[in-house]
């Protein structure tokens, strides 16, 4: 079996040459097998794997008493085997429409992220079928393994991915534990739902938690190993990071992986991504890193761009060059053949009042322009031709989320009528933005969101006391949440929560002497600020309010407690 890569217009030139290999040899009559496409480079090449139609047969024989005989045979199975390469040609054409990079049918490489962070979305069957009968989206990413919505996915052909808190991340660090969650949370549901991967907690390291950072890797090896033990080898583990993780990003050739984890962690997690074949996993959002001169160059719009003077690229969008740090990073330790997923991307259809580019035109301009981009194959500077799988962020709108940007990233209102239309849907049921983004519960109760999802240490969250929460099982459906220390964590475990959280680069300010929140000055107060902070940024999952188990969810309003 032969593999071969055909540029279009020079197929039947291939076919020609292949026929003139076979002159001395006479075909068999058993049809030519089928060739079977694979998924093309970006570079306008069909790939495929041919099955070799003609085996050997031995040289004619040069009897001429038989001349004419073998002659007349040799044509005829000539013409046969010019017949069978037309076919394939055929098939190759076909091949190529088919998975032409760029071709509007062709976007397996998007999926979306499904959160439910919301009291008013539809059941998950009903979300299943959706994306199956309506949109070209095959793959989801959640952000939780819950049955329902692993049930929901069964028979659909929709690959699923499913994460792992971060607090549970320590104990399954080892493979007994590894194993029983396997056995809990994926073989009930296999092989109906197609599960991809398994995402190991959320940006753990840009949050510098010693401890999580220590089980990080332990734990993506235990469950690997799990996995292999329950012959679901298929199923692939990684762990998703912000921008955060770099120390530097700019020009993309510059980026690197912070000092200290470079070589002691990145490294050693980029060498299970190479044994395991599996991606390193990556959220750049260029929605938290424009500035108004910037933001054309954000939204994939015309711009002069940004010159790289140490490599010569010229970047015209910052989506691009955010891939390309991370590249950079990785291929400083050693890694850069390792493959990148984009775990999280996108852009919200409204914000607050002082948040004027948060709005339905650039976000339709974002994602709109990124699936294209994606689609296209066209890779970014420092990795040409190459294609990114990119769960777009998010699927609906979710009106439970603290801010209104982060309650306006759904590219779907809950009736599942399009926010916009950024080429995912089967019907031309939306050509653009529809109508204005969903108008949050109350004005009084949302703070900026810039602070929602922090890809670098730029990004800095207000105080504890502003900000209201999202939905968790232990406050009332539809109740704001906040972090805050539980009644029996001690002073050092609470120090060490503080100053985990103020080493990760969100503004601890507010809590030093002078600042707005250091009153009352002690360190119960100090870490319901910091610990609120760090959940409030991270997610707002759940998980996200652990630290060690010494951190509880509340509906009350610490600040009027």
């Amino acid at each position: 079996m032969s593999v071969f890569l055909t540029p279009l217009a020079s197929s039947w030139m291939r076919a020609q040459n292949q026929a003139a290999d076979f002159h001395g040899f006479y075909p068999t009559t058993p049809a030519c097998p089928i060739a079977v496409p694979l998924m093309p480079p970006a570079n306008g090449y069909t790939s495929c794997v041919w099955a070799d139609c003609l085996p050997t047969h031995p040289v004619l024989t040069q009897d001429k008493t038989n001349s004419s005989t073998l002659i007349s045979s040799l044509l005829n199975s000539t013409m046969a085997t010019l017949t069978k390469l037309s076919q394939l040609l055929l098939l190759l054409i076909s091949c190529h429409l088919t998975f032409r990079p760029g071709n509007a049918v062709a976007s397996y490489s998007i999926g979306i992220n499904y959160g439910a962070v919301a009291n008013n979305l539809p059941p998950p069957q009903q979300v299943a079928n959706f994306l199956k009968t309506r949109t070209s989206i095959n793959r989801v990413k959640l952000f939780d393994a819950n049955p329902d919505f692993l049930r929901a996915f069964a028979n659909t052909n929709i690959s699923v991915t499913v994460t792992i808190g971060n607090g549970d991340i320590p104990a399954l660090a080892k493979l007994p534990a590894a194993q029983s969650w396997i056995a809990n949370n994926i073989l009930p549901h296999h092989p109906q739902t197609i599960i991809r991967y398994i995402t190991v907690g959320n940006e753990v390291l840009a949050t510098l938690d010693k401890n999580l950072v220590a089980h990080l890797l332990p734990c993506m090896r235990a469950l690997k190993s799990a996995l292999d033990l329950a012959k679901l080898s298929s199923i692939q583990v990684t762990t998703p990071n912000s921008l955060g993780i770099l120390s530097a990003s700019e020009p993309p050739s510059a980026g690197r992986f912070r000092k200290g984890y470079d070589k002691a962690v990145f490294a050693k997690i980029l060498e299970f991504h190479n044994q395991t074949k599996s991606p390193f996993m990556v959220n750049p959002y260029p929605y938290f890193g424009f500035k108004p001169q910037t933001l054309n160059y954000a939204l994939f719009k015309p711009n002069a761009g940004i010159f790289d003077p140490a490599t010569g690229k010229n970047y015209t969008n910052m989506f691009d060059a955010q891939l390309d740090a991370v590249y950079s990073a990785m291929k400083k330790v050693g890694y850069g053949d390792v493959d990148i997923v984009v775990g999280e991307t996108g852009w919200p259809s409204a914000g607050d009042p002082n948040q004027p580019d948060s709005n339905l035109q650039n976000a339709l301009s974002y994602n709109g322009n990124l699936v294209k981009h994606v689609n296209a194959g066209e890779g970014t500077p420092l990795m040409p031709n190459r294609s990114f799988e990119v769960y777009l962020f998010a699927l609906f709108n979710e009106n439970l989320k603290p801010s209104i940007s982060e309650q306006n990233f759904g590219l779907f209102k809950p009736d599942f009528s399009p926010v916009y239309d950024v080429g995912i849907l089967r019907s031309k049921q939306a050509q653009g933005p529809t109508s204005p983004a969903a108008q949050p519960p109350s004005a009084a109760s949302q703070p900026p969101s810039a602070a929602s999802k922090p890809p670098s240490a730029a990004s800095k969250p207000p105080p504890a006391a502003s900000k209201p929460p999202s939905a968790a099982a232990q406050p009332p459906s539809g109740a704001m949440k906040w972090c805050v220390p539980k009644s029996d964590a001690t002073d050092a475990q609470l120090q060490a929560n503080i100053d985990y959280v103020c080493g990760t680069g969100l503004d601890c300010k507010p809590i030093q002497a002078g600042g707005t929140c250091f009153n009352p000055n002690n360190i119960r107060s100090h870490a319901s600020y910091a610990m609120n902070a760090y959940y409030q940024a991270n997610g707002r999952h759940d998980y996200d309010c652990d630290f060690g188990h010494t951190g509880v969810l509340t509906s009350t309003n610490p600040s009027t407690s």
